[in-house]
């Protein structure tokens, strides 16, 4: 073997070093716009102004720059430069940047817990199509729309009508993580040129962080002031919860399945979160989903062995609307009668809109504080007494 020389030795180590630098950089490319890189990303041509400031989401940030550009960062999911009206894009970006025209229309809506987001911000001009036929709204709003023509039925999540969202020139496909259990229908829709946003604020572990994804839609649709306008006034009604002291009354939240399972949220779900903000113990705190699930299937008599005690129960009838009145809630199992709140009469029922108001989260966390805090609370929006 050759005995290496002084100089052999020096060019060695200058290679080693330069490699080190390269793995270091990310083998000599450039992080900009990376979206694992967090913070504001550089965008070539743009210049950068601010952060949107948000109170409790963080599952999503919105960056903004000079002339009216901004970006939205789905973290560690999907990215999106919003272009101002008669602006382009700029040149080079990085593949995993769409680019959406301010103000976004004619959506076509599938993650329909949102829609009620975009009337409270009067965003409902902006989409044209559902997932949902018109008698299964729960509200006025888009069943008014449906019913005038303004909104138009175009295929369920899982089936869209490609057709009709070609012929409606669709500029956006909103999706629930639902979509990720069909990944070629999202395909599909980025194939026919319609850019797909997954909305995913149901992953925020604070429910008031789930109901701040209005200004997200705000920022597509031009309606960022009335978006942040709706979302503070929502924080500020539930301001004097925050030092509230915990009753410690247990509420159990729960429906059966047609299976005639007992079907309860996990404990890192944003359901158990508004029961302890109004001043409640949920019922399940230890249980954790073993999916990314947000709720767990469990045996009646699993279910009677943990909430048998439980101070209020609270049957989820916008899942399962069969149950009407007491008597219905007994008919679902003879076990549920040996239940304390069966006994003292704090038996409740949700509305059916409750899953599609997510812009009233803070409305429906008063409605549990007066259920936990008051005897006999009377003219609750989304909570009625089973009699």
């Amino acid at each position: 073997m050759k005995k290496m020389t002084h100089k052999r030795i020096l060019a060695l180590l200058t290679a080693l070093i330069v490699l080190a630098v390269l793995c270091f950089t990310g083998c000599g490319g450039s992080d900009e716009g990376s979206a694992d890189a967090g913070g504001p990303p550089e965008i070539n041509g743009l210049t950068y102004k601010s952060e949107m400031p948000l109170d409790r989401a963080d599952q999503f940030s919105v960056y903004n720059y000079e002339g009216g550009y901004s970006l939205i960062d789905i973290h560690d999911h999907q990215r999106f430069l919003m272009v101002p009206k008669g602006e382009k894009a700029p040149e080079g970006l990085p593949e995993d940047i769409t680019v959406l025209k301010k103000p976004v229309k004619r959506i076509y809506l599938a993650a329909t817990a949102t829609m009620a987001m975009f009337c409270s911000i009067g965003a409902l001009d902006n989409v044209r199509m559902s997932s949902i036929k018109e008698s299964d709204w729960t509200f006025d709003e888009p069943r008014e729309a449906m019913a005038d023509g303004r909104i138009i039925y175009a295929g369920k999540y899982s089936a869209p009508d490609y057709e009709t969202m070609m012929d409606e020139q669709c500029d956006l496909a909103i999706e629930s993580t639902m979509i990720e259990h069909t990944p070629e229908v999202q395909e599909m829709i980025e194939e026919i040129d319609i850019p797909v946003l997954i909305d995913r604020s149901s992953y925020e572990s604070d429910p008031m962080g789930r109901a701040e994804w209005i200004k997200l839609y705000g920022v597509l649709t031009d309606h960022e002031k009335e978006a942040t306008e709706f979302f503070d006034e929502q924080l500020a009604s539930i301001k004097e919860l925050d030092d509230f002291e915990n009753t410690g009354k247990t509420v159990a939240f729960f429906y059966f399945s047609t299976e005639g399972k007992v079907v309860v949220r996990s404990s890192t779900d944003y359901v158990p979160k508004m029961i302890d903000i109004a001043g409640g113990k949920y019922a399940f705190k230890d249980l954790d989903s073993d999916s990314d699930r947000s709720t767990a299937d469990m045996s009646v008599e699993t279910f009677y062995d943990t909430a048998k005690d439980a101070d209020i129960i609270v049957y989820n009838s916008s899942i399962d609307g069969s149950v009407k009145s007491m008597a219905d809630l007994l008919e679902k199992d003879p076990i549920m009668e040996k239940m304390k709140a069966v006994k003292t009469g704090n038996c409740w029922i949700t509305g059916s809109s409750m899953y599609q108001r997510t812009d009233l989260v803070a409305e429906m966390i008063l409605d549990f504080h007066r259920l936990i805090t008051e005897d006999d609370p009377q003219d609750l929006k989304y909570i009625t007494k089973l009699n």
